[in-house]
């Protein structure tokens, strides 16, 4: 068992769940397990726990009966290996499990059998031989207020076709024909079919056997620290240059960091309680009729963990790393392991500070500098077409900052050659890739210095002219408490410098002010769907850049326990409608970011990275520069000097 409340669950947590719920009669030959995950301790308790002392276990689980389509929430104490709470859900009301493993290829098979389906294919000239190789994608089917689809388990599937097994398919897309597939009963509950177009025939593949030559002017970089790294694991409680924190790998989230602390003189001074990504969703702009439902909740309906990448050293992660693995669930409920599911590992980040004293009284200019490192913490997870890599990075100034890179390979479809369409980019000849948002969300619980946080808006004012501004020139800012609910839903505005600042009215640094972390965002649109939308509903969490909400332990995700297929208004909305107060309490943000991706010529066939994130930066949380005592880089080389 753990030895810790908030560490990561263990194989045999994950094995005695599952026995307790088979002696509870709760498991049957049709039944699947979505999801098991910590059910995580309330704050007050993991604070106050203390190496030694006895740790209580409870794991959540998520039962879905394939037989019948009804699911249930199960709470399994397995220290007492007892089942100490269930309820049945409500799949029209509550939303569905997120999607299982085995129903990807569940679909596909339901699809391909499907005499209206094959009727389509061969109305475009599509025989068997290419229905063979076709790809019938498992994909979210949101909800739309269709009376047919009223609580049943649904997925919708787009085709793709591919020249042999190692081709990409998403250079041949099988345009104006979608299939709703109901999982439970295992047929196709509709063929939506708007029409034949070519399908694009050039192939996208980007493996060495058809890609150019290498360049062979790229020289060899070698990453190395002689001495080792400077961080230090203790099975997940990690340290680094005055940082203290755990860390902890889930089915649904990935990796989520918990109790951030910086130590500080002789006090170690929590800044988060908890932290991780908890949704991610890509809406797409095409408004025909087989795509204008297309909108994917990565976390809630994919889950970001179980598709996580086991990480190579070179590839995925370069100079001296530190793996951890991670425990998942598979879908029959038993224990898996996912081998280097985390990197960790430090990097230089160039300058850290410098200064040229031009006025040196000794006559000579004294230069002095510092470089930077931070501790990169990652994973990298593959969704359908798309990878993310994921990087908590920390820097030895108390920053904290977040990056999500998207790669792999854009979403397609099809037109005639040379069609414009002022929805898509085309990337190849009648290939499409249709416009979309990647609307991250990063759950933060602040605990700067104490539980009881309060957040400010903080912008910059511009001053008018007049006898206390003659010339014009002076601004100021201006920082407003979100004091209640009501006033959570929050957007960014980089014409006026809008931050939120997260401080700690009882806790003052040396010039009397609360100290405090600052949220700075990247200023990217919102949810550009229409507010009357599905979509809109579904992810309201999308139209604001920040929700500020009381904590609370049933509080997990910005849309909800069940987003999958959920008729919407659960999460933050709901939260921040409740009009909480929000002053000098126990709060969790929740940051929405993220690029709105109109694909380039140059994303094709596997696209560059594209990054995006947020910043979370001390603001008098110090009292003065926290890295005046870092040794010169040259101090810690051979030579002990710069060289010129």
């Amino acid at each position: 068992m753990a030895d810790h409340p908030l560490d990561p669950l263990t194989a045999a947590e994950i094995a005695t769940a599952r026995a307790v719920l088979t002696d509870a009669g709760k498991v049957t030959e049709a039944t699947r397990f979505p999801l098991v995950l910590l059910d995580e301790p309330e704050r007050h308790t993991a604070a106050t726990h203390r190496p030694g002392d006895p740790v209580t276990r409870h794991v959540r689980v998520t039962l879905l009966d394939r037989a019948t389509g009804r699911s249930a929430e199960a709470v399994v104490d397995v220290t007492a290996r007892a089942l100490v709470a269930w309820r049945e859900l409500d799949a029209a009301t509550d939303g569905q499990p997120p999607i299982l493993f085995e129903e990807y290829e569940l679909c596909d098979a339901i699809v391909k059998a499907d005499p209206d389906w094959r009727r389509a294919m061969a109305g475009r000239g599509l025989d068997d031989d290419a229905i063979a190789r076709a790809v019938a994608a498992p994909l979210a089917a949101g909800n739309f207020a269709r009376e047919q689809e009223s609580g049943r388990r649904m997925l919708r599937s787009l085709t793709f076709l591919r020249c042999d097994e190692t081709d990409n398919p998403f250079a041949h897309p099988v345009a104006g024909l979608v299939a709703d597939v109901d999982l439970t009963e295992r047929r196709v509950l509709r063929v939506l079919d708007t029409g034949a177009v070519p399908v694009p025939a050039e192939c996208g593949n980007y493996d060495p056997a058809h890609t150019p030559p290498p360049r062979t002017d790229l020289r060899r970089l070698e990453i190395s620290q002689p001495d080792g790294p400077s961080f230090h694991l203790d099975g997940h409680h990690l340290t680094w240059q005055n940082w203290d924190l755990r860390l902890d790998f889930n089915a649904r989230e990935g990796l989520v960091l918990h109790q951030l602390a910086v130590r500080d003189g002789d006090r170690l001074r929590p800044v988060l309680h908890r932290a991780s990504l908890a949704e991610m969703a890509v809406p797409y702009a095409e408004p025909d009729p087989a795509r204008d439902w297309v909108c994917y909740l990565d976390a809630g309906e994919y889950l970001l963990g179980r598709n996580a990448n086991s990480l190579r050293l070179g590839c995925d992660c370069l100079g001296e790393i530190r793996y951890l693995d991670a425990v998942l669930h598979d879908d029959l409920g038993h224990p898996q392991t996912l081998r280097h599911a985390i990197c960790v590992h430090e990097e230089d980040t160039g300058l850290l500070w410098k200064h040229t004293n031009i006025f040196d009284a000794s006559g000579e200019t004294a230069v002095v500098s510092r470089r930077s490192r931070r501790l990169v913490i990652s994973f990298i997870t593959t969704l359908g077409n798309y990878d993310y890599g994921f990087y908590w990075y920390l820097h030895q100034d108390g920053t904290i900052a977040f990056e999500a890179k998207s790669t792999g390979i854009v979403q397609t479809s099809a037109t005639e050659p040379g069609a414009h369409t002022p929805h898509a980019t085309e990337v190849a000849p009648g290939l499409q890739a249709p416009f979309h948002q990647h609307l991250f969300c990063a759950r933060l619980d602040p605990a700067v210095d104490g539980p009881a946080n309060t957040v400010e808006e903080v912008e910059a004012v511009r001053l008018p002219m007049g006898p206390d501004n003659p010339n014009g020139n002076a601004f100021t800012t201006r920082a407003t408490p979100l004091r209640r609910g009501a006033d959570g839903g929050r957007l960014a505005d980089p014409a006026v410098a809008r931050t939120w600042r997260l401080t700690n009215p009882g806790s003052r640094n040396r010039t009397g002010r609360p100290v405090a972390y600052t949220l700075v965002p990247q200023a990217n649109p919102v949810l550009l769907a229409d507010p009357k939308s599905s979509v809109a509903r579904r992810v309201g969490y999308g139209t604001r850049h920040l929700w500020v909400t009381r904590h609370r332990a049933d509080r997990r995700y910005p849309d909800g326990d069940y987003p999958n297929q959920h008729p919407g208004g659960a999460g933050v909305t709901a939260w921040a409608a409740a009009d909480e107060p929000l002053e000098n309490t126990e709060l969790t943000l929740w940051h929405t970011f993220g690029p709105t991706h109109l694909p380039r010529l140059e994303d094709w066939p596997v696209m560059p990275v594209d990054a995006t994130g947020f910043t979370l930066r001390p603001t008098g949380f110090f009292d003065r520069n926290p890295t005046l005592d870092l040794p010169a880089e040259s101090d810690l080389s051979p030579g002990g000097h710069c060289h010129t």
